[in-house]
């Protein structure tokens, strides 16, 4: 049985606001997360993830009145990530509204907390975030909102996530992030000949062409997009329709 592709539109929060730039950086005001996300899921989304971009940079929690706003309408998947280093920090998102967590900076630097939030809520519960640049061929792993490079190889650092529990990763490309010229297809696909848990492709769509070819080609089990959806160039169920009608199975 194919399981069918998902896709997922991304909201990147600050102070309460739903913001989108390019390369992580020069970000304008997309809307308000709770109107985006009733919108997404009236068209059609598989899930809704929620990032509070700047949590780990302010070292603060995430902001938990505003996910309950948004969990509150929601009947579809609903993953949260930004601020989450410890368990306390997952329970309060799960307890919120959150389906799942998003780790990135925090299992960076505690690995473990990878393992130990797998052991308690559950694989299904666990999203380890991946942030990759491509520095002379090598795709290295940047942490707290790509502001700051690690030593770590994205690849070898993927399957090490999956080992230590993540039950899916969501790869974004620092360097097509708000570019609209398509996924990195080469990381993606690196990552998902090297793991067996679903991976979320993030960063560059700008047509319908690139869902498909980093659902078929890249065999990512989802697709992530945001300033597309956000100012309306295209919309979640014309991706569906598109991917249809090029033989990738979507749910309804």
């Amino acid at each position: 049985m194919t399981l069918a592709k998902r896709i997922i539109p991304c909201l990147d929060v600050k102070n309460g606001r739903v913001v989108k730039g390019v390369n992580f950086e020069g970000l304008r005001d997309a809307g308000n997360p709770v109107e985006l996300a009733e919108r997404y899921r009236d068209e059609g989304a598989d899930e809704i993830v929620f990032l509070d971009i700047t949590a780990s940079l302010e070292k603060r929690a995430t902001l938990r009145a505003l996910v309950r706003k948004v969990a509150a309408n929601l009947d579809i998947p609903f993953t949260v990530g930004g601020g989450i280093r410890s368990m306390s920090d997952a329970r309060l998102a799960l307890v919120s509204g959150a389906d799942k967590v998003a780790v990135n900076t925090a299992a960076i630097q505690n690995p473990g907390l990878i393992t130990k939030l797998a052991d308690v809520f559950g694989s299904q519960c666990v999203v380890v975030a991946i942030d990759a640049r491509n520095k002379g061929g090598r795709y290295g792993v940047s942490s707290h909102s790509a502001t700051r490079h690690t030593e770590l190889d994205a690849v070898e650092w993927a399957v090490e996530a999956a080992r230590r529990g993540a039950g899916e990763l969501l790869v974004t490309s620092i360097d097509r992030d708000g570019t609209k010229k398509g996924y990195d297809l080469e990381l993606l696909g690196a990552i998902t000949a090297h793991v067996n848990v679903p991976v979320i492709a993030s960063g560059g769509a700008g047509t319908l062409k690139h869902f498909l070819e980093a659902l078929r080609d890249a065999n990512c089990d989802a697709a992530l997009a945001a300033s597309l959806f956000h100012y309306g160039e295209l919309t979640v169920r014309q991706v569906k329709d598109y991917l249809d009608a090029n033989g990738v199975v979507v749910r309804n």
